[in-house]
This record gives C-alpha cells, structure tokens and sequence, in this order.
C-alpha cells in the first residue's frame, strides 16, 4: 500500500467517515457514484470495486459488462455538503477491466493517454477555466420558461443579492475541498453567475469540473435555488461558455512563452492555435456537445462562431490574452468555444490532440483577424477566408465522423458510441414541433 493510500485510510479513521463514494463520469460526462464501506476501502485500492459497465452510458456492451472501479487516493476529499459527522468524503476512480487494463470506455482514461502524448513530446498541459451558470427559481416544470433569481448584469453589484450570497457559498465550499478559486462575478445576463478555477493540469481541472458542477447544484438547492449549466436557456440573453486559457509547459518553462516575438507568443504556441483552427470544426461536437450548444455559437453575445483567433478579440475562437512584463510563465491562449457543460475529461483530450497535431507537422498559422467577426457580412468573412464552425449538432457530428484525429484520441469505443447517441439525440430534436413553430404557424395554416 502506498503513502498516499495510507493517508487516506487514517483521515477516514481520524475524521469519522462513514460513507466513501467513488466517482467516474460516463462518456456524456454525467456524474456517477457508488458507495463504500470505509472497511472496503483497502481492498477497493487493491482490487477495485466492480460494477456492470453495461448499465453506463456508453461503457459496455451486455456480453463484456464486468467492470472495475479503481479510486485514485490523490482525489480524497471530504465532502462539506454532507455534514460533519459522521462525514462522507469522495474519490474519482479508473475505470478497468477484470484483467486490470484500463477501460477504453472511460473518459478519464481518454484524457492520461492524451496527456501521455503530451509528456512523451516533453509538455504538460495546464488549464484554467472560466465557467458560466444560471441561477433560476425553483418551481419551473420541464418545458417552461424559467424565471432568473435577478435582473443583474455584467460585473453588478446587487445589494443582499442572491448571487453574492451563492457565489460566497459556493466558493467557500470548492475551497474547503482543495480547489482554488481566482474570480467570480456576475455575468452578463439576469441570473448568469461566473466562477474561474485556478490554472493546474489538465487532468486536475477535469476533476474539480465535474466537483464543481456537483458543488454548484448543491449549495443552489442548499439557498431554494436551481443552477443549470445549459448553454443557452434564454434566446434573448448571453449563453454560458467556459473559456479555458491553457499554456503547455516543458519542466518549469512556459513553451508558450518568447521574448520579443509577437505577443510573447512563441513558434509552439502559434502552432498549437493553428492546430486548434485547422481541427477546430472536427473537435466541435465535443466541446459543444448538446443541441443547444450551438444556440449558444450562433447567437451572438461574445460566442465565436468562425474559425479565427486574435489578440484581445472576444469574436474570436481563440484569443491570445494581453501579455503582462515580468510574467512570462503566464503566457497562454484561451480557447472561447467551450461551453460549461461539456464532458471536461474528452475536452480537453481532443482540444490538445489538435494543439499538438499543429506542433508535430509545423501548421502555419493563418493572419490574425482584428475585426468584430460578428460585425462582417458573410461575403466580408468569405473574401477573408474566414471559416465558420459547424451551425448545429448535425453539421458537427459529419464533421468529426470524418477526423482521424477525433477518432484516435477518443479510440474506437468513445468515438463509435459518441457519435450514436449525437445521432439519435439529433433525430430526437428533429421530431420535436416547438412552441416557436406552433406560434408562427399554428395561427395561420
């Protein structure tokens, strides 16, 4: 048994935990659990805990369900929403097989074996999300419009407003846990709320993603509230993204970093942009896996559509942030197509396939575009060889059914069943008749 397992072991005695649960997600990047006797512990380090993988969304077939989850002691923490004693606390596990490989099915596994890549070329890949929710009355039924908490907006400071109070809680809650927080505010519609996680690796920040989502919809229901990371719960209002600056570094340098070149940015981390550009249509149905995520691209409110990047420009797919002097370990590029409710783990594994694509066969990256991409007539953005990204689910799921990179960094598995259930929730929307059409036309036809 290793240290790290050992420590765990004593906190559970010392603090009185009672419940242990296991977390993984399944490939749409839900949230699963069990839970462990703290006597069962030793040997779910040893052996793992089994379970029917054919029961998860997109882990197994009948015929090969046995499964195994391992926990990773280097994620114990105590969980501050289940009271204080006797505790519970959690740990994400790795998903294996009887024989004790790794589970191709599991999403984390997806991601160490793109950050295996990375290290093999000498890179880890650090990230730091902005991630964007909606506060939301309680009370709605499936199919109404919800009713924000507040009439607030960008950066507002709301006397005993329900957002101050939320994002307090919250934060003190996420730090409790071992994850750091650098910024929240209020954003930029009624209700929109934004909490940016400190820079770690990347497989790090897919944890405390899928923690942070959990501890967001509790300490809501904690206050009678609801928090939802949908992309775009309102047509008239800003979706919720989350832009993730990321920077890959070699040792202890920031590769994305050289002196005097433009912006500091050095010849890796334009060719990592250019990787991000040139596969940016392919990596799309991952980033932005959901119907509605592309309500949110398409409409308006700072969400890019079009295959660009820029320094400082907030239309663009990829911005190159403003370089502060004496700091060039903090040299990055952050990407703006992200929405919030992606599944981090094979977000972030195809995001730095396609960096790392750019760096392996030197891509050159494109002019820099200056203008409100938004503000351009389409046959402005056409002369200027300015590509859009995929309009809907369906344009993005022909586009990655297409990407050998899509398809080696997820592996058969992921890919095959990812791509199904995009199919089948697409030809679900597709059979729906909305209210948009019962209005217009119901009246009149």
């Amino acid at each position: 048994m290793d240290r790290q397992q050992e420590f765990v072991l004593r906190t559970i005695e010392e603090r009185d935990i009672r419940f242990v649960r296991l977390w993984f997600t399944d490939v749409l990047g839900t949230l699963k659990s069990v839970a462990v006797a703290p006597a069962e512990l030793e040997g779910a380090f040893a052996e793992g805990i089994g379970f029917d993988g054919s029961a998860i969304e997109g882990f197994a077939r009948v015929y090969e369900a046995d499964m195994l989850a391992k926990p990773d002691p280097a994620t114990f923490q105590v969980l501050p929403w289940r009271g204080e004693s006797p505790g519970t606390a959690r740990m994400f596990c790795d998903i294996a097989l009887p024989d004790g490989t790794p589970a191709k099915a599991d999403p984390r596994h997806v991601l160490q074996r793109a950050l295996g890549k990375a290290a093999d070329l000498g890179f880890t890949f650090y990230t730091h999300p902005e991630i964007e929710f909606f506060l939301l009355e309680q009370g709605f039924r499936p199919g109404e419009r919800p009713e924000p908490v507040d009439n607030a907006g960008y950066f507002d400071h709301v006397p005993h407003g329900t957002g101050h109070d939320f994002r307090r809680a919250a934060i003190t809650m996420l730090e409790s846990m071992g994850i750091s927080v650098e910024f929240s505010h209020h954003e930029g519609a009624p209700g929109q709320n934004e909490i940016d996680l400190r820079y770690a690796d990347a497989l790090s920040t897919a944890d405390n993603i899928m923690t942070f989502r959990t501890v967001i919809k509790e300490v809501a229901l904690e206050q009678g509230i609801f928090a939802s990371f949908m992309p775009k719960p309102f047509a008239e209002f800003p979706g919720s993204g989350m832009h993730t600056h990321m920077s890959l570094f070699d040792g202890e340098s920031n590769a994305f970093y050289e002196a005097g070149a433009p912006y500091q940015l050095s010849k890796v981390g334009r060719q990592f942009i250019a990787g991000l550009l040139r596969h940016g249509a392919e990596i799309t149905a991952v980033t932005n896996q959901w119907v509605n995520s592309y309500k949110r691209l398409w409409g308006g409110g700072e969400a890019p559509a079009h295959l660009t990047w820029g320094h400082n420009n907030r239309s663009a797919m990829v911005r190159v942030p403003m370089y502060k002097p004496a700091k060039g370990q903090s040299s990055r590029v952050e990407l703006r197509t992200l929405d919030s409710a992606c599944n981090p783990y094979l977000a972030f594994a195809v995001i730095l396939a396609a960096g790392l694509k750019g760096i392996e066969e030197d891509y050159e990256l494109p002019a820099e575009t200056e203008d409100d991409v938004w503000g351009l007539t389409g046959s402005e953005r056409r002369a200027m060889g300015i590509e859009p990204l995929p309009a809907t689910l369906h344009e993005a799921i022909a586009v990655m059914e297409r990407s050998e990179l899509v398809a080696d960094t997820l592996g058969e598995h992921v890919f095959d069943f990812f791509l199904r259930n995009k199919r089948a929730e697409w030809d679900d929307y597709r059979g729906e008749i909305t209210p948009f059409e019962l209005k217009r036309y119901l009246p009149g036809l």
